[in-house]
């Protein structure tokens, strides 16, 4: 019966962030520049990475995939939220909606893995600095970054195939600007209390063994930090772990603001800022961050700059 009915809605109509016409245009050019700057400074963090030899290390190796991953998921959602704002109605197809849910929850669970991990690196780092090259060997890194998505795969598939799995007969009006999952549950016909079981279940499972993960790391790492005897060895170590620490808190402050919590308490708009905040804005941030309080890529960013000026 669900297999069946689940075709009887087509398309869904996404409303988008607002409906005033009067913020269409501010809204446009403002979000735009976020875009612009979030796929610039994670495809030039990249870029930096792989042209700069001594940035060839494990840390800067999950910072590229986590720069990868951020340039990802805000590309799923990104363009789409833009075009609400220049066209009357947007749509999207049943198939595209299940879709751009499966990608934006594939690459958001895997970030979730990868800030954990980027966590245990800097405990091998910091705590076991004469370890650290043979612990962290390319293939460990590799393994790690495999674990991540397979991590974010498994979450996506799960809440997709249920989504699939549920009936959708009317209304088909989205109070969003992407398929999401609370909102598309809130639209189904179907019984969602397993659907939003699972929400609950894998969230919080994912969620307290990455957080644990980070929290423990760094109650090493803290250890760690206050036996170092050199001032300028301690404060480059509160310095990569302050970036790490800062991306961490915006992350999962957001993502844990939208999925746990009771449906009783939910609220479409609230969702709308946060989601806003986690897809268009923490991108964004995530590349300053690791920028602005890293000597290495500023150094780095130096010298491509330098090496530019002399060709020219």
């Amino acid at each position: 019966m669900a297999k069946e009915n689940s075709t009887v809605v087509t398309e869904f109509f996404l409303l988008g962030l607002t409906d005033r016409e009067e913020l269409k245009l501010i809204l446009f050019i403002f979000f735009l520049i976020i875009y612009i700057i979030s796929l610039m400074g994670n495809l030039g963090m990249i870029v930096l990475i792989q042209i700069t030899p001594k940035l060839h290390t494990p840390m800067y190796f999950f910072l590229t995939c986590l720069s990868f991953v951020d340039a990802c998921y805000s590309s799923v959602a990104g363009p789409k939220m833009l075009w609400h704002f220049i066209v009357e109605k947007a749509t999207i197809s049943f198939t595209a909606c299940m879709l751009q849910y499966f990608l934006l929850a594939t690459f958001i669970t895997t970030e979730g893995f990868f800030l954990a991990v980027m966590a245990y690196d800097r405990y091998v780092a910091i705590a076991k600095p004469l370890l650290y090259m043979v612990a962290m060997t390319k293939r460990v890194c590799i393994m790690l970054v495999i674990g991540s998505c397979i991590g974010g795969l498994f979450n996506s598939l799960t809440h997709t195939i249920g989504l699939v799995q549920l009936t959708f007969c009317g209304p088909n009006v989205i109070s969003h600007f992407f398929c999401d999952l609370p909102p598309l549950l809130k639209l189904s016909c179907s019984d969602t209390s397993l659907n939003e079981l699972l929400v609950i279940i894998y969230t919080g499972v994912i969620s307290i063994i990455t957080l644990l993960t980070v929290i423990i790391s760094y109650i090493f790492i803290v250890v760690a930090i206050f036996r170092i005897r050199s001032a300028a060895g301690m404060r480059k170590a509160f310095s990569t772990c302050a970036s790490h620490l800062t991306a961490v808190t915006l992350f999962y402050g957001s993502i844990s603001f939208n999925y746990i919590q009771p449906s009783s308490k939910y609220s479409l708009e609230q969702e709308k800022v946060v989601s806003v905040f986690y897809i268009m804005v923490i991108p964004m941030l995530n590349p300053l961050i690791y920028s602005l309080r890293n000597k290495e890529v500023q150094d780095a960013v130096k010298k491509v700059i330098e090496l530019k000026t002399s060709f020219s």
